[in-house]
C-alpha cells in the first residue's frame, strides 16, 4: 500500500499553534446548503467545520504523531491512518478493482485507483485550471499560489512549502536511505521509492495505455507515454521556443543557453552538463571498458564507440558527406570532415596565433601552454595530455602480457 509522504515524517515544527475562529451560528450551517467551515488554521488558512478536525490538521504542522503501530512502530497523526496502515500487517486488503483486480484496505484508495484506468482528474485549481485525479493533491498544489516556502535548508538554502519535503531533500547531503527492499536489500531514501523498485522484482505493470496496451511501472512513465498520443509537450523554452514532454528533458535543454554543467570529475575537474557524460567520461581515469565486441577482442568506454567499431567487421559506412559523397563510419567524423569544405577556422588560441575547425581541437592544442595531463594510466600511473595518447601507451602494457 502506497503511504503519504506527509505521514512518513517524524519531528516538530516552531509555528504558532492556530486558533479557533467563529465564522457562523449553528442555525446558519444547519439552514445554508454550503457547509459553513468557522474552524480556520492560522498558519496556512485551511478552513474545518469542527474543532476535532482542525486539532488533526494541527498536527501536520507541529510534527505531532500520537498514534503509533505496535508491530513496526510507525506513528501517525491520527487513529484513523494507524488503523488504514495495521491492514499492511494482516493483509486485509477487501476492497478490489474490478479492471486489474488490484486489492485496497479502504473504499477511498479504490476510487483513487480507478482514476489510473478512466484518466479522470475531477479535481480542478480554480486559479490556474490544473487538475488532478485527487483532492490531496489539489490541496498540496494550492500552495503553490497562496503559501511562501519557509522551511529552508542550511545547508543549500533550499526552500520547501512543506516541512516533510525539506526533510525528504535533507536526505541528500546526509545520504540517509530509511526504506530497503525486502528482496534485495537496496536502500532508498522515501517509501514511495521502494514500492516502485519492488515492482522490478514483481514484474507488476499496474499502468495501462487505453489506446495502445502498453504497461508501465510507475505513474510517471505512464503520463509521459499518453503525450505520445495525445501530442502534448507541457514544457516550453522561453529562449527557442521548443517544447518538451517531460521536464527532465526541459531541464537539460536550458543548459544549452545557460552554459551550466553541474557535474565535475573530482580527478581532472572537467564539468559536463548531463550525469551519463560525466560517467563516461570517468572511465577514462580508471581504464573501465564495459563494452566488449562479440567478433573480436575490442573494448570500448562508450556504447556508441562499440557500435561505430562494429562497422570495421561489417564495412558499413553510414554517414556521408552531401558535397562529395566521401562516407565515414562515425557521425562525428563526418561533421569534421564537413568543416573542411568551409575552411572555417572559428575556434583560435588566446596564447598563440593557432586557430582550429572544432572547440575540442583547441582544448586539446591548449595544453600546450598549460601543461596540463588529465589523462592517467591505471596500471603505472603515467599521465597524457590526450585521450588517445594513453590509449597508444595502455597498448603497450597489453602486448607485454
Amino acid at each position: 500500500m502506497e503511504e503519504n509522504n506527509h505521514h512518513e515524517e517524524h519531528g516538530t515544527n516552531n509555528v504558532q499553534r492556530p486558533t479557533t475562529q467563529a465564522a457562523g451560528s449553528r442555525s446558519q450551517k444547519r439552514s445554508g446548503r454550503k457547509r459553513v467551515k468557522p474552524h480556520r488554521c492560522q498558519h496556512c488558512d485551511q478552513s474545518f467545520t469542527t474543532s476535532g478536525s482542525l486539532k488533526t490538521h494541527w498536527k501536520t504542522h507541529n510534527g505531532e504523531k500520537p498514534q503509533s503501530c505496535d508491530q513496526c512502530g510507525k506513528a501517525y497523526s491520527s487513529l484513523r491512518k494507524l488503523d488504514t496502515h495495521k491492514c499492511i500487517h494482516s493483509d486485509k486488503k477487501t476492497y478490489s478493482c474490478d479492471q486489474c483486480g488490484k486489492t485496497f484496505t479502504s473504499p477511498r484508495r479504490l476510487k483513487i485507483h480507478y482514476c489510473i484506468h478512466t484518466g479522470e482528474k475531477p479535481h480542478c485549481c480554480d486559479q490556474c485550471g490544473k487538475t488532478f485525479s485527487e483532492a490531496g493533491k489539489l490541496k498540496s498544489h494550492y500552495l503553490i499560489h497562496t503559501e511562501e516556502k519557509s522551511h529552508c535548508c542550511d545547508q543549500c538554502g533550499t526552500a520547501f512549502r512543506h516541512l516533510y519535503t525539506l526533510r525528504v531533500h535533507q536526505r541528500i547531503h546526509t545520504k540517509e536511505k530509511p526504506y530497503s527492499c525486502d528482496i534485495c536489500r537496496k536502500t532508498f531514501s522515501t517509501s514511495q521509492q521502494v514500492q516502485s523498485h519492488r515492482r522490478l522484482h514483481t514484474g507488476e505493470k499496474p499502468y495501462s495505455c487505453d489506446q495502445c496496451d502498453k504497461t508501465f511501472t510507475q505513474l510517471s512513465h505512464f503520463t509521459t507515454h499518453r503525450r505520445v498520443h495525445t501530442g502534448e509537450r507541457p514544457y516550453s523554452c522561453d529562449r527557442c521556443d521548443k517544447t518538451f514532454t517531460q521536464l527532465s528533458h526541459f531541464t537539460t535543454h536550458r543548459r544549452v543557453h545557460t552554459g551550466e554543467k553541474p557535474y565535475s570529475c573530482e580527478e581532472c575537474g572537467k564539468k559536463f552538463a548531463l550525469s551519463e557524460h560525466l560517467k563516461s567520461h570517468r572511465r577514462i581515469h580508471t581504464g573501465e571498458k564495459p563494452y566488449s565486441c562479440d567478433e573480436c577482442e575490442a573494448a570500448f568506454t562508450q556504447l556508441h564507440s562499440l557500435k561505430s567499431h562494429k562497422f570495421t567487421h561489417t564495412g558499413e559506412k553510414p554517414h556521408s558527406c552531401d558535397q562529395c559523397g566521401l562516407a565515414f563510419r562515425q557521425l562525428g567524423t563526418l561533421r569534421g570532415h564537413q568543416r573542411t569544405h568551409s575552411v572555417e577556422k572559428k575556434h583560435k588560441c588566446d596564447q598563440c596565433e593557432k586557430a582550429y575547425t572544432t572547440r575540442g581541437g583547441l582544448v586539446s592544442h591548449r595544453r600546450v601552454h598549460t601543461g596540463e595531463k588529465p589523462f592517467w594510466c591505471g596500471q603505472c600511473g603515467k599521465k597524457f595530455a590526450h585521450a588517445n595518447t594513453l590509449k597508444s601507451h595502455q597498448r603497450s602494457h597489453a602486448a607485454s602480457l
